[in-house]
Parts: structure tokens; C-alpha cells; sequence
């Protein structure tokens, strides 16, 4: 054991994001082991266009969870990749729809059984006695009702009102 796992609750985002980069790795090779050139951060976009069909650069935003700047460095690298591609919102003009080309459909095809396969390893990772995938829900709504910044400026307030 390492001084950061004994840290405890202190590492809690240092050890998510061990834990995230172990899993991408891991995806990327798996995905090389098909023989899909594929990176694993461009996952949220593809998965969504494959279900979405032509979404807005905001829509995917929000369906990703991400900020605007980062999801448009990654619709940049997809579009560069020609995995999907925008045109012009014939409503709005300054609104960009994007959609999944020919490409990116056809890697869908190929990444279906990888999905598959990483379905089955994920859900044997997280299945314990303290399941993974609920207590993320149940932090993430808990952060969505107060941020973790808004709780600890609050906590700050009530040390400084008992001096």
C-alpha cells in the first residue's frame, strides 16, 4: 500500500483518475487487439452520435456531461479523423449539427463486440460488495444538489461562526 491509498478519503479524486487512466489504457489496447485505431476519450461523442443520430455542439455538451471548449476539441479530432462531420443548421446558421459519417459507422460495426466484451469485464470489475457504478450515481447526484466547493465553503462558514 502506497501513501496515497492509505490517505484515504483525501485521494478520493487522485484515486478516480488511476482508476480512470488504468481503464482507458487498458480500452485503448483492447480496441488495438481488434485492430480498431480508436482512443478511448472519444468514446462519449461516438456513443452518443450512434444513439443521437445529428445533435447540436451544446446538445452533445450536454449529453456528455462535458464543458463547451472540451467538447469541441473533441469534435475537432473526430471531424480530423473523419469519423463524423457538421453542417450547417438550416434554421439556425450559426448552430453546427453534427452526425456520424460513413467511417464512423462502419468503426461502430467494428466496435460492438469490443463494447460487448467490455460490458462483461466492467460489470465483473464492479460487481462487490460496495457496487462502483451506484456509488458514483449517488455522489454525482449528491454533487448535483451542492458542488463539493459550495459544501466546503459552507462547512468553512460554520467553523468561522462557532470562533
Amino acid at each position: 500500500m502506497n501513501i496515497i491509498d492509505e490517505s484515504g478519503i483525501l485521494a478520493l479524486s487522485t484515486r478516480l483518475q488511476r482508476l480512470s487512466e488504468q481503464l482507458r489504457k487498458d480500452g485503448a489496447l483492447l480496441y488495438k487487439s481488434f485492430d480498431i485505431e480508436f482512443e478511448p476519450k472519444w468514446f462519449p461523442v461516438i456513443y452518443t452520435l450512434y444513439h443521437k443520430d445529428i445533435l447540436s455542439v451544446v446538445e452533445i455538451a450536454n449529453e456528455i456531461g462535458y464543458t463547451h471548449p472540451s467538447t469541441i476539441s473533441l469534435l475537432k479530432e473526430l471531424e480530423k479523423q473523419k469519423l463524423i462531420r457538421s453542417k450547417k443548421d438550416k434554421v439556425d446558421e450559426r448552430k453546427r449539427l453534427l452526425q456520424l459519417t460513413a467511417k464512423g459507422q462502419e468503426m461502430i460495426l467494428k466496435m460492438k463486440p469490443v463494447w460487448d466484451i467490455m460490458t462483461s469485464v466492467l460489470n465483473e470489475i464492479v460487481d462487490n460488495d460496495n457496487h462502483l457504478l451506484k456509488a458514483i450515481n449517488e455522489a454525482e447526484n449528491k454533487i448535483a444538489n451542492q458542488s463539493f466547493l459550495q459544501r466546503a465553503i459552507q462547512l468553512k462558514r460554520e467553523a468561522k461562526s462557532d470562533e
